[in-house]
């Protein structure tokens, strides 16, 4: 099989490309200019992308960059294909992007978490959809932690929250936001897939 096309290098690229942009926007500084802030995505629409990058505390930084790892992995162990790793990357802003609809009182956001929940959405979709047997039983015991580890957030309660083990405070809406843009994009590119392949011949 030709490299360029192997399962699962797409995936792992671009983690390499929120890992690097979150290792260099460090500072201050970098934070003002990069962070969400729905008052400044008219004249400044990089920060749907950029709020990525940006992180409050070396512990959120380590927090999110093991979260990115641990969904690289599961993309490369499931050899995603590379219609998964282009709706993870649409999902990438739509996380952020949803904030107007389902948190418009915040006001300022940084940090993977949120297109990391949307990767590993795209990767249990595409189980369900694709996998094995097996893979399908894998897929349906990680969504139900994923629903509970959500749940046990409360995202309803707050869109910032303190919570405890973390120096600062979170935003548990952007899991939210990043799982449903996660599922509705994979959903739609199997949609999209299925209605452009070619119609089975009868024997």
């Amino acid at each position: 099989m030709n490299q360029r096309h192997r399962p699962g290098v797409a995936w792992c690229a671009m983690a390499l490309v929120l890992l690097a942009g979150s290792l260099i926007a460090q500072g201050p500084t970098a934070r003002a200019v990069l962070e969400w802030r729905p008052d400044a995505i008219v004249d400044d629409p990089w920060r749907a992308w950029s709020a990525a990058f940006v992180h409050y505390s070396r512990l959120h930084l380590i927090g999110n960059l093991t979260g990115l790892a641990l969904t690289a992995a599961f993309g490369w162990v499931s050899r995603l294909p590379t219609s998964a790793t282009i709706s993870w990357a649409l999902a990438w802003p739509l996380t952020h992007l949803a904030f107007f609809w389902l948190a418009p009182d915040l006001r300022h956001y940084g940090g993977l978490s949120g297109v990391v929940h949307a990767g590993v959405a795209i990767g249990l979709v595409h189980l369900f959809i694709t996998g094995t047997r097996g893979q399908r039983l894998i897929a349906t015991a990680l969504c139900a932690g994923l629903i509970a580890k959500i749940l046990s957030e409360t995202p309803w309660r707050g869109a910032v929250q303190q919570q405890d083990g973390w120096d600062i405070a979170i935003a548990p809406i952007a899991h939210v936001t990043g799982v449903l843009a996660g599922t509705t994009l994979a959903l739609a590119a199997h949609a999209l897939r299925r209605l452009n392949a070619p119609p089975r011949l009868s024997p």
